[in-house]
């Protein structure tokens, strides 16, 4: 990783979290018009058409593509965030109010950070603890805190088990972020539309009206099309963990714009849960890491310039300039820089 990759990583996560975060009040406001699966599908499908066109226009690319042994991890993208999470989050804002379930989903950046430390050997140290904690307890006050918004338990627990399918969204999207991100948006949302579609057609029998329908896919184009391919980018420069700090933002404005569209008022407990998440976010984004650590060799194949950790020859068959995407064999490599937990720093400490 580049001195400049982590905080390019932060403004792409920061960007992704802007346009997601509209989402969440926006949808709920879809939802009187049209049932959560027809919605589901139509703002995935929204995002999928707005790719296509995009690589229609402009198809050239220097990311490495994807392959058939991507397809169980594409899979799991597909099935996981892109059909039940989403799902589950319509469920559960139809139980609870727009703020109160707006500011549930920053439940996604602990989970995708219990995984990423727990299962794929990230790693992040001391502020990590007191962010998750900080993140943890706001979102529990949301929910003891009668307050004057709406939110039962099973609404609750329905955005919390959308979080969940997020957070193993996350961290298997981190595994395939040296593919073209367009590409593995592209696949999962479309799969994810159509299903979610196809599903909500069988049970509803109807498509909602033509402005609801163009409303869900221009939402979906820009809070589940551009968003998710820019959080794929953040993924690749600075890990699963820390791209959670950054895209927990989403709830923030996503509850201001809930106030805004909606007419609902912050009320005292919910300034204390944004302050708490607030604190937790901005003590995972102090962390600093930075020590001496050995690569192994690793053979792999992504988008790629001749920095200090690609210093490889070249065949005939592959590509010219910068940056290129080709297979490429990475020696052993002992050296001392700060650095992230992306794709090529995953050792032990």
């Amino acid at each position: 990783m580049t001195r400049g990759e982590a905080p390019r990583g932060a403004a792409l996560g920061l960007l992704a979290a802007a346009l997601f975060g509209v989402s969440a009040p926006l949808s709920k406001r879809l939802l009187g018009d049209v049932t959560p699966q027809v919605l589901a599908g139509l703002l995935y499908l929204g995002a999928g058409l707005a790719l296509t066109i995009y690589r229609r226009v402009r198809p050239a690319t220097t990311e490495a593509p994807l392959v058939r042994s991507d397809l169980p991890k594409l899979a799991v993208l597909v099935l996981a965030g892109g059909v039940a999470g989403p799902l589950l989050m319509l469920f559960g804002l139809q139980r609870t109010s727009a703020v109160t379930g707006s500011l549930l989903l920053n439940l996604e950046a602990p989970f995708t950070i219990a995984i990423a430390v727990l299962v794929f050997r990230e790693h992040l140290g001391r502020y990590a603890a007191g962010a998750v904690a900080c993140i943890l307890t706001g979102a529990v006050i949301l929910r003891v805190e009668p307050g004057a918004h709406r939110a039962d338990t099973q609404g609750v627990l329905l955005l919390a088990g959308a979080c969940g399918l997020w957070a193993l969204d996350n961290n298997v999207t981190q595994r395939l972020s040296l593919r073209d991100p367009f590409a593995l948006v592209q696949v999962k949302t479309l799969a994810a539309g159509s299903f979610n579609l196809a599903l909500g057609l069988a049970i509803a029998g109807r498509l909602p009206s033509p402005r609801v329908a163009a409303a869900a896919l221009a939402l979906g184009s820009v809070s589940y099309g551009a968003s998710v391919v820019l959080d794929a980018y953040a993924l690749r420069l600075v890990g699963a963990a820390r791209e959670a700090a950054y895209f927990a933002t989403a709830p923030f404005l996503g509850a201001l714009a809930a106030t805004l569209l909606t007419g609902e008022h912050l009320g005292g407990s919910d300034a204390i849960a944004m302050a708490l998440m607030a604190m937790g976010v901005a003590l995972l984004m102090r962390e600093r890491h930075g020590h001496g650590h050995t690569h192994d060799p690793l053979d792999h194949a992504h988008a790629h310039v001749h920095d200090e950790h690609h210093q490889h020859s070249h065949g005939p068959d592959d590509p010219t300039g910068e940056p290129h995407a080709h297979g490429h064999h990475h020696a052993v490599l002992a050296h001392d820089h700060p650095h992230t937990s992306d794709a090529h720093h995953r050792h032990r400490h």
